[in-house]
Formats: C-alpha cells, sequence, structure tokens
C-alpha cells in the first residue's frame, strides 16, 4: 500500500497557539484608544506637565486656603500695625516685611499678611476663571452645534448674535453693571454678589468666541459618512448631535477651554484693580495690584508678589493648553 499523499492536520492546542504568538520574540499588537494616543503624547510634553502640577497646585491651595493660613497662624484681615513704620507707613525690615512669621511679608499701613491674602485671593481668580469658562462652553457648544448642524436661518441668526457680541465692549459692559447692582441679590451678599455678576457676564460674552469654533467642526463633521450612515439608518436629527457629532467636538472644546481660563483670570484681576470686583476685605490679586500703585517706589514687594502670582497662573494654563493642543493633535509632529 502506499502512503496518503497528505498527513492528517494536527489540531492546534492553547500551547501551540500561544508559542505561535511568541515566535521572533514578537509581542502582540494591541489596539489603542485616542484617549489613550493623546496621555501618550501628553506625558513627552515636560512643559505641558509642569502646568498641569502647577495647576492642581493652585486648586488645592484655592480650596484649603483656610486650613493652610491658620497652620501658618494668619488671618488675611488681622491687622499688625507693630509690623508698620509709623513713620513713613511701610513694613518694617527689609524685602517688605519678610519674616518667618510673615512669609511674603506684610501690606503697607496696615500689615496684613501678604501670604494669607495671596491664599484666598487665589480663591477668587480660580472661582472666576473655571466658572466664567463653564458658562461659555455650555453656551458655546449648544449654539455652535445647531448653528454648524441645522444652517440656513438658524445659523445665520446665532451667526449674527455672535458678530455683536464679539463687537460689544464686555469690559465697560461689566463696570456699569456691576456699579449698579443691588448688594443684596438672591440670597447673596457683598463680595458674593459681584462675583456671581462677574462669572456669568464674563461667560456669557465669552461663548462666541468658542461659538465658533463649535460650528466650524461641525459644518465640517456634518458631511462625514458615519454622519450620513446614520441618517440613512433613521436616526434622528437630536440623536446624530448628540451620538454622532458631540464626542468628535470633545477635543476642540477641551482645548479652548483650557486656553480661556487664563484669559477669565486676567479678566478677573482687571476688573478688581479698577475697583469693580469683589469688594475689601475679601482677598483678590487684582484688587492687591491696585492698592500697591502708592507703594510701588517705597514697598515693591507689595506689587511683585501678586504680579507673579498672575503670571505663574496664568504661564500654567497657557503651558498646559498648548500640551493638550499638541496631545489631541492628529496632524501634529510630536
Amino acid at each position: 500500500m502506499t502512503a496518503p499523499l497528505h498527513e492528517p492536520i494536527a489540531e492546534a492546542t492553547p500551547s501551540a497557539a500561544g508559542e505561535a504568538t511568541t515566535v521572533g520574540n514578537t509581542k502582540p499588537v494591541q489596539g489603542r484608544s485616542l484617549g489613550r494616543i493623546a496621555w501618550e503624547r501628553l506625558k513627552r510634553d515636560r512643559l505641558a506637565l509642569t502646568g498641569g502640577a502647577v495647576i492642581l497646585a493652585l486648586v488645592v491651595i484655592a480650596l484649603l486656603a483656610p486650613v493652610i493660613s491658620n497652620l501658618v497662624g494668619q488671618d488675611p484681615n488681622a491687622y499688625h500695625e507693630e509690623e508698620i513704620d509709623a513713620l513713613f507707613g511701610t513694613p518694617k525690615g527689609a524685602l517688605g516685611g519678610i519674616s518667618g512669621e510673615h512669609l511674603l511679608g506684610v501690606e503697607p499701613v496696615n500689615g496684613r499678611d501678604i501670604f494669607a491674602r495671596i491664599l484666598h485671593g487665589a480663591r477668587i481668580s480660580l472661582l472666576v476663571g473655571f466658572l466664567s469658562a463653564l458658562v461659555a462652553v455650555v453656551l458655546g457648544t449648544i449654539l455652535g452645534i445647531l448653528a454648524g448642524f441645522f444652517g440656513g436661518w438658524v445659523d445665520a441668526a446665532i451667526s449674527r448674535v455672535m458678530d455683536g457680541l464679539l463687537a460689544f465692549p464686555q469690559l465697560l459692559f461689566i463696570i456699569a453693571l456691576v456699579s449698579v447692582m443691588p448688594s443684596d441679590m438672591l440670597g447673596m451678599t457683598g463680595s458674593s454678589v459681584r462675583v456671581f455678576v462677574m462669572i456669568l457676564v464674563i461667560g456669557f460674552f465669552g461663548w462666541p468666541y468658542i461659538g465658533r469654533v463649535v460650528r466650524g467642526q461641525t459644518l465640517s463633521l456634518r458631511e462625514r459618512e458615519y454622519v450620513e450612515a446614520a441618517r440613512s439608518l433613521g436616526a434622528g436629527r437630536f440623536y446624530i448631535l448628540y451620538k454622532e457629532l458631540l464626542p468628535n467636538l470633545v477635543a476642540p472644546i477641551v482645548v479652548y477651554t483650557t486656553m480661556m481660563i487664563p484669559t477669565n483670570i486676567l479678566t478677573e484681576a482687571a476688573l478688581s484693580f479698577l475697583g469693580v470686583g469683589v469688594k475689601p476685605p475679601t482677598a483678590s490679586w487684582g484688587q492687591m495690584l491696585s492698592n500697591a500703585i502708592d507703594y510701588y517706589d517705597s514697598d515693591p514687594m507689595y506689587m511683585i508678589v501678586p504680579g507673579v502670582a498672575i503670571f505663574i497662573t496664568v504661564l500654567a494654563f497657557n503651558l498646559f493648553g498648548d500640551g493638550v493642543r499638541d496631545a489631541l493633535d492628529p496632524k501634529g509632529s510630536r
């Protein structure tokens, strides 16, 4: 008898299959989500990570400002007149009265601890910066995606509103509005009313910036194949908006939000500098800069400290925002 032309093929066993995947010391290819790819790109950007670490530290400091003030034994509104030169009204000692008790010195005339006031001022700046950005993002995303998706008269009406708000002098409007606001509103009093008004007005005038970005992206996305496929399967308009378009708009929204927050912080500082921000004795970085104008030659540290705080905060957000933008950009080179 002759041997069979074909030998029976041996069945693959789990061990044999496992050996096959490791031939040549090669690892199996694993799929990566867009979020993981973006995170791996962001981890390679040291400046962005440094900015993110500073932002995280600022948030923790703002949340724990009363606790930290108690740990160092300083009240932001307590006067220390014994630390002030009675003749000139400036802090005793060098560098604005910096000492082991007053880590960043004291204010002229009244002697309030600058370190404690910087801590509490961070709460106002970050609160206004984050919440006003949240208001702008919500309004800008909703109106921008509606304008880009529906087009026609909806797009024309929303676009004209955007153009009008972009041309409106928001700083002058905020100054006028805050000046005529009552001191008691919705159960809030004093500085709380002004913070509430600043959040709403800054956010309202900021939404057209992100709205234009979202509208432009939506105009491009609505013509994609997966949107047409959803339409052909009978998906409704709001299903397409929520399930197909909005997830693909997350990246530009996140990037623009990180860029908007430092702008809002600067706006709050400018309003407090002009005297229409929070009311004394509530601490604010812009208010401290305004008070330091009269002492820039005799006590420069009083101006330098809040100025450096604003500079570091805005720089950290800008560095982190640039890193997030590069990480989420699929065409980036890094």
